[in-house]
């Protein structure tokens, strides 16, 4: 798609001279006061998304090329021409979102460059680069939904380079945080004024030009479909709430399929099969099924699932609770290439060449650190006569399960992940070891002789779920609680970790604890 035909009027003779002005001053050929006075003579004003268009339209892409580019002597460049002021949006706005995120993680690099000064408190960091990891949420939103949907209007700029800036700014804090852990301070300080520059160079670059240009491109109408696939990914550091208008629509969703159901509804519509009818009987390969009750299916399936088509468009991906990897309605009829960073579209094009070909018909792959351990599986989809017609990929959490032990042949409703072992000799009616694991129905857990250092969080959350807005209050670390980690951080966490992960004595955090449900009881 031509991305000119989302934008007003462009003359590309003068973005051929934008683009050529800018490369000599880059290269060092002209001085920047040589360079302003060929902007102002050649080109007269300019808008942050002829940049974009210019560089979409009139150069080639280059590894690394938005890592290298140095956003600040751009800026300079056309001062005198460009506007770069914050546009005047409602602070819900998609956009606005982006740019408040952005001021968040300003003020986090202003702490760092703080901090730097002093010798190292560990806990100090930790506590810091807790809140820093809330970026990867900015970034996840940014790549499924931006991206996507700038994408698919012929602007493919931001997937192809800016991605890999946004992985490598990622990778840094991560590596740096690792650092951290294993105790190298000297190396951990060196990398803070890399990571402080290359963040800033990052948000300035979002700001110059990707918000500019999607405002430019992106109408009002898309910008308010995009905001249930915001609500979904999350936000870093800031607080949304749902309008009534996306509580209408995920209501209607409800009833009105999307996605793969609604494609399916429109088809047997259009055959007079009552399509737009959920409670229509379709006979699939084994059985007869609603819409409904496909949905139902996808929906708690305990792995999730996307398909790729053949000719390698996203079609369809399970929207479940559970889901271990973001997703977005916007990577719908996206090429699947453009849903991976750079560095490893050759994988993705490895797969689907050997698929297609025959040669192969599965691989998987594993993610395993500490407790955690992800399974990714890939198959080749064929029709009963052999020919591709895709490919599915099936990803599932299987952390629990590895950590499973003996063997659970009887019902149990205990939490107990270590399973249940199978003897002659087994009550049939097995108490939990520690009955923190399963309280009894209807009754708190009690403060006295039941809140220990191994209470599981998950246990408290059960009976006190105020706790998750309260915690944060008593220590940052427990920011996480409310970020997408806490689906895998919950159910692991117990009073002792919480002690060991806030620095907060396990004592005191026991005291907190149950001063916290104490009070929560006596206002039952």
């Amino acid at each position: 798609m031509d991305m000119k035909k989302h934008l007003p009027d462009a003359d590309i003779e003068k973005l051929g001279k934008v683009l050529e002005i800018k490369e000599a001053y880059q290269r060092g050929e002209i001085s920047l006061e040589e360079g302003r006075a060929r902007i102002r003579e050649q080109v007269g004003t300019l808008r942050p998304y002829e940049i974009a268009l210019a560089e979409q339209e009139l150069k080639t892409i280059e590894d690394d090329e938005c890592r290298k580019e140095n956003i600040q002597e751009m800026i300079d460049l056309f001062a005198e021409v460009m506007d770069t002021s914050r546009p005047d949006l409602p602070i819900d706005h998609p956009i606005m979102c982006y740019y408040r995120e952005n001021d968040e993680m300003r003020r986090h690099m202003l702490a760092i460059e703080d901090l730097v000064q002093y010798p190292v408190i560990k806990n100090q960091w930790l506590e810091l680069y807790d809140l820093i990891a809330a970026f990867r949420t900015h970034l996840s939103r940014k790549q499924n939904q931006l991206y996507s949907i700038l994408e698919q209007k012929g602007f493919d700029r931001p997937t192809t380079t800016m991605w890999l800036l946004d992985d490598f700014v990622r990778d840094e804090i991560r590596d740096a945080r690792k650092l951290l852990e294993e105790d190298k301070e000297e190396e951990f300080l060196a990398m803070q004024p890399t990571i402080v520059a290359d963040v800033l160079d990052l948000l300035q670059k979002e700001e110059a030009v990707l918000y500019p240009t999607s405002l430019a491109m992106i109408t009002p109408e898309e910008f308010d479909q995009m905001r249930s696939g915001d609500l979904e990914i999350g936000f870093a550091w800031i607080s949304i709430e749902d309008s009534p208008d996306t509580n209408k629509t995920e209501r209607q969703s409800t009833t009105v399929p999307d996605g793969f159901a609604s494609e399916l509804s429109a088809l047997l519509f259009k055959y007079g099969l009552g399509g737009n009818n959920t409670n229509q009987l379709l006979d699939v390969t084994t059985g007869k099924l609603t819409l409904e009750q496909i949905n139902l299916i996808y929906k708690h399936l305990p792995i999730d699932i996307s398909y790729v088509d053949e000719n390698e468009l996203v079609r369809f991906y399970s929207d479940t609770d559970h889901r271990v990897f973001p997703r977005s309605k916007n990577v719908i009829g996206r090429d699947v290439k453009n849903c991976h960073p750079r560095t490893s579209v050759h994988l993705v094009e490895e797969i689907i060449a050997k698929f297609r070909s025959g040669e192969q018909d599965s691989v998987d792959f594993w993610i395993n650190k500490p407790g955690l351990f992800i399974y990714i599986y890939y198959v080749a989809v064929r029709d009963a006569d052999g020919r591709f017609r895709g490919v599915l990929e099936m990803m599932q959490d299987c952390s629990r399960i590895r950590e499973l032990q003996d063997s659970r042949t009887l019902l149990t409703w205990s939490n107990d992940t270590q399973g249940a072992k199978s003897t002659e000799s087994q009550n049939p009616t097995p108490e939990p070891s520690n009955p923190v694991d399963t309280p009894p129905e209807g009754e708190d857990i009690d403060t006295a002789t039941e809140l220990t250092a191994d209470t599981r969080l998950q246990d408290l959350l059960k009976f006190y779920p105020q706790l998750r807005e309260e915690l944060p209050n008593i220590n940052s670390a427990f920011k996480m609680l409310n970020s997408p980690l806490a689906r895998i951080i919950i159910p692991k966490a117990t009073v002792a970790m919480m002690s060991e992960r806030s620095g907060i004595p396990l004592d005191d955090i026991l005291s907190k604890l149950k001063e916290l449900v104490t009070k929560y009881q006596k206002e039952k």
